[in-house]
């Protein structure tokens, strides 16, 4: 069971709530994957004025873990400024961190990140940390009370699935006692599934879902995708071989002619 800061989570499929076309085909997709954590940009959502209160009932109807972002925030004040909204508006410590040092590829700022990570820590969040698949930082995120990270899998809403899976396979055997999640990036249900079968814990993602031509199947799609992977890691994927492997080995078998004489 996946399992967050102490806390039991029923599904590995976590969803963002922007860009889809209307309330309803939101609650519908995330019914339909099974979900039962959806995040919330709460600087773009109160600036969009989205549907106003009528957005924050719809969330709450949908009876799933919410984990508002800072998504937006350039820097370490903004999010820790951000962050402590969140808290008030959600009464929850659970913050999804971002610090965004290049607009145009949305990469982390992870000096400013661990800083305000280190600062929402001693602050009583538990703190989900977007960050790249950098060794270090994530070291240095765990240091600073961090029970979770979230290393990107590619930029966000760029669809290109793990642009660096050698190092993303490198973090996990690295960390093997803290839940890794693959945050961004994913563009088809295939990247999340071999994501899973490199055993990460919850793949995050949202545009793949809310910008498909039906959201819902979508959603139902990185659901099976999902699970898939994780049976397959959970069952142990064989090693790839150099050299063809017969399945029927032939040594010491009879052999029949065309004649039925042996």
């Amino acid at each position: 069971m996946l399992e967050f800061y102490g806390t039991e989570i029923g599904s590995r499929l976590l969803i963002g709530t922007a860009l889809y076309p209307s309330p309803q085909i939101l609650a519908d997709a995330v019914k339909a994957s099974g979900s039962r954590l959806v995040t919330v940009s709460v600087r773009r959502e109160a600036a969009r004025a989205r549907s106003g209160q009528g957005f924050w009932e719809l969330i709450k109807q949908l009876d799933v873990y919410v984990l508002p972002n800072t998504a937006g925030c350039n820097t370490v004040k903004e999010a820790v400024t951000t962050a402590q909204m969140a808290r008030e508006l959600f009464e929850t410590d659970w913050i999804k961190l971002e610090v965004i040092a290049n607009n145009d590829t949305l990469q982390p700022e992870v000096f400013g990140l661990v800083e305000a990570a280190r600062i929402l820590n001693e602050d009583g969040f538990k703190v989900f940390p977007y960050m790249t698949e950098d060794l270090v930082v994530a070291e240095k995120l765990v240091a600073a009370g961090c029970e979770v990270l979230m290393p990107w899998g590619a930029p966000i809403g760029s669809g290109q699935g793990l642009a660096n899976p050698l190092a993303l396979r490198t973090m996990r055997s690295y960390f093997p006692d803290i839940p890794l999640v693959i945050d961004a990036g994913i563009g088809a249900p295939s990247h999340a599934a071999r994501a899973m079968e490199m055993g990460y814990d919850a793949i995050l993602l949202n545009t793949a879902i809310a910008k498909a031509g039906d959201p819902v199947k979508m959603g139902r799609a990185f659901s099976q995708a999902i699970e898939a992977g994780r049976l397959a890691y959970e069952s142990g994927l064989m090693e790839p071989r150099d050299m063809a492997s017969p399945s029927t080995p032939v040594a010491g078998t009879p052999f029949f002619n065309i004649d039925g004489a042996s």
